[in-house]
């Protein structure tokens, strides 16, 4: 249920995002943003890859611009803490956000084989 209701948070929020104009946020430096996903231990919660988890979202991949994810990130909605910009500042986010950039989506099933192997049984 927590996850369902983080990701229609999500959802809104990208809407939100586009709604405010698409306006670009700073470069981030996606190397940063690994060290940080590591040291504030994101990956507990959404997983190495960003694949999600039983406690956390997908975040591969997302939909949101570099704004709608800070918005999301200082006052998230769910179990996720907030992270202020006491734990960290918001050029630290703009990295996080360019590692999370560069994680690939999840595969669809079929493009699986051993799933797909499974879905023709």
């Amino acid at each position: 249920m927590r996850t369902l209701l983080s990701l229609a948070a999500v959802a809104v929020l990208a809407s939100v995002g586009v709604a405010a104009g698409g306006q670009t946020a700073p470069e981030g430096n996606a190397r940063n943003g690994r060290q940080l996903f590591e040291q504030q231990n994101c990956y507990y919660c959404h997983g190495t890859a960003g694949q999600g988890g039983r406690d956390g979202a997908r975040i591969a991949a997302i939909p949101l611009n570099a704004q709608a994810f800070n918005r999301y990130v200082r006052r998230p909605a769910g179990a996720m803490p907030a992270f202020t910009d006491k734990i960290l500042s918001d050029q630290e986010l703009t990295d996080l956000y360019a590692y999370l950039k560069t994680l690939p989506a999840a595969k669809a099933p079929k493009d699986i084989p051993l799933l797909d192997q499974l879905r023709e049984k």
